[in-house]
């Protein structure tokens, strides 16, 4: 069998990147090499800073950048792109514009879990850079699908947090604010939490709850596994 291969938009961040395909891998009952997933991986942390772009109004557009490797890659062979970054979905028009390999879209598919998985007026609560909540990437998908997202009452903490494991990975107090974060929303009637920030992904095996947690990173993990796992026409 022939197998498709994904085409990742990497690098936001390096750390994200290398755990999504630690994801990947776990998504694989292998008994040797051959047994694995190919991915091709454009791993650029050069991408224009998100945060820049979007929260301190001085940075370059990401967009351009983005357009440029989704090219590359689907002139590599990728068969579908997908990009560990919640935050850049902001930008996915520009993807969907420069390629016509489908996107594995980590915010709708994660937002179909949500919808398979509860109630027609149900909460989630968004753990998240405070650039998503901004760019509104997970607000207008959820309406649609009938749900309502809660977010973070102290944003600065979370970004505090996500800059804090960017330049020295997952630390016990970033865990801290996560935890305390997650307890607020579940206090505030999540009903699901998203851990929707590829930095907090890096720590969402050690978080606990008292509502069902999805983490988008292993959400897109499984659409590469099944997209790569169907036999190629």
């Amino acid at each position: 069998m022939t197998r498709r291969v994904v085409g990742v938009l990497g690098g936001m961040g390096p750390e994200a990147t290398i755990l999504l395909q630690q994801r990947v891998l776990q998504k694989v009952e292998a008994r040797d090499d051959s047994d694995h997933l190919p991915l091709l991986i454009d791993m650029n942390p050069q991408v224009p800073s998100r945060i820049a772009h979007l929260i301190e109004r001085n940075g370059e557009n990401p967009g351009p950048v983005l357009a440029d490797m989704a090219r590359r890659l689907e002139t590599a062979g990728a068969t579908a792109l997908a990009m560990p970054c919640n935050t850049a979905h902001h930008y996915a028009p520009f993807i969907t514009a420069a390629a016509a390999v489908p996107f594995l879209d980590m915010v709708a598919l994660s937002v179909a879990v949500a919808r398979q998985n509860l109630p027609q007026g149900a909460k989630v609560g968004i753990l998240a850079s405070p650039a998503v909540k901004m760019a509104g990437v997970f607000d207008e998908p959820l309406r649609e699908a009938g749900l309502s997202a809660l977010w973070p009452a102290d944003a600065d903490r979370m970004l505090t947090a996500i800059k804090r494991i960017k330049a020295e990975g997952p630390t016990p107090d970033a865990l801290d604010i996560l935890t305390d974060a997650a307890t607020e929303l579940t206090r505030g009637d999540a009903d699901m939490l998203f851990v929707a920030c590829s930095e907090f992904s890096l720590m969402s095996q050690e978080l606990v709850a008292q509502v069902p947690i999805v983490d988008t990173v292993d959400v897109l993990a499984t659409a590469i596994h099944d997209h790569t796992t169907q036999e190629a026409s």
